[in-house]
């Protein structure tokens, strides 16, 4: 019998059944499933952070949030999720704007407030902290650092190893948006420093390297002939990058499962491990992630399915 010929499966909801399920109730207007999964979720801030961001940028579409917020006003859940949609809503506007095109300031306003009135109804939840620094790009000079730094303290104060608020912090910092390459990678190398083992933080260096090759395309206009792949992704610092997020993330982690939130954590340093040549970690990550797969940030150097596929046919990976 014939083998089954390997397809990475692009679960946009990376393998979260229930995530799933809630999902397709925004479609239909209900937001019945919405606060059964939250509720259910509780204080697992990884899988809340994964389904709220998801959550948001299905509802940003619809009008299912606010259905939810004006049947039960006084609800945590509803308040952080409204404030993530508005969130979304707002970089959906950004990016309609086109870049360097700012957008009614009054509307970035209005989010921050959001963000900040669900904080209130939830004082332990990071979320809308991570909200918070993520609409502060969209302000044309940032915000004052006194400002950005309150409301890290207030993330890191509950959540002091979230990947993806450290991510939002790192975007602030890049050359894409308030500040340049030096200080992403600096903040990137510093919290994968006091990162404790088996924690995923030390993989933000290799989002940096993916932010500053996005950075590169967009100054070459998309000509991909300007960009030296080779050099940006397989140089002995990229490299020595792969081989110690490996260590500190994935072979001091044991043998728990990989949540969906980590799933495109994952992806980027299978990506990473790739384009550096470490066929050794690039082979073990393939096998650990198996059919399980992110667009991003395979999408930046190519066709994902090609490039994940070809990757498993040159390390001969059993499909």
């Amino acid at each position: 019998m014939a083998r089954d010929r390997f397809t990475p499966d692009f679960d946009p909801d990376c393998g979260d059944g229930p995530l799933t399920s809630a999902r397709q109730d925004i479609v239909i207007g209900r937001w019945q499933g919405l606060r059964d999964l939250l509720r259910a979720t509780g204080a697992d801030w990884v899988s809340r952070g994964h389904r709220m961001r998801l959550l948001a940028q299905a509802c940003a579409t619809s009008t299912t949030s606010e259905t939810w917020l004006a049947a039960e006003p006084r609800s945590a859940d509803a308040l952080v999720l409204r404030a993530a949609t508005e969130t979304a809503r707002a970089f959906t506007l950004a990016i309609a704007a086109g870049r360097g095109i700012p957008i009614d300031r009054d509307r970035i306003d209005a989010t921050v407030l959001a963000c900040l009135r669900a904080a209130e109804a939830w004082p332990e939840d990071p979320t809308p902290w991570i909200s918070l620094i993520s609409v502060a790009r969209l302000y044309p000079s940032g915000v004052r650092r006194q400002e950005l730094a309150r409301w890290w303290d207030e993330l890191h104060r509950r959540d002091p190893y979230s990947v993806e608020g450290h991510l939002q912090v790192l975007h602030y910092y890049s050359s894409r948006w308030h500040g340049t390459h030096g200080l992403m990678y600096d903040f990137a190398r510093d919290a994968a420093g006091v990162a404790p083992p088996g924690c995923a933080l030390p993989v933000l260096v290799q989002y940096a390297r993916v932010e500053e090759f996005r950075y590169v395309l967009d100054g070459a206009q998309g000509q991909h002939a300007a960009v030296s792949v080779s050099q940006h992704w397989s140089h002995d610092g990229a490299v020595s990058d792969v081989r110690r997020t490996w260590q500190r993330w994935i072979a001091d982690r044991g043998d728990a499962p990989l949540a969906p939130g980590e799933l495109r954590d994952l992806n980027h340093l299978t990506h990473a491990a790739c384009q550096a040549g470490a066929t050794d970690i690039a082979a073990a990550l393939l096998r650990l992630q198996g059919r399980r797969a992110t667009r991003t940030p395979w999408s930046y150097t190519g066709d994902p399915e090609k490039q994940i596929t070809k990757w498993r046919k040159d390390l001969r990976l059993r499909q």
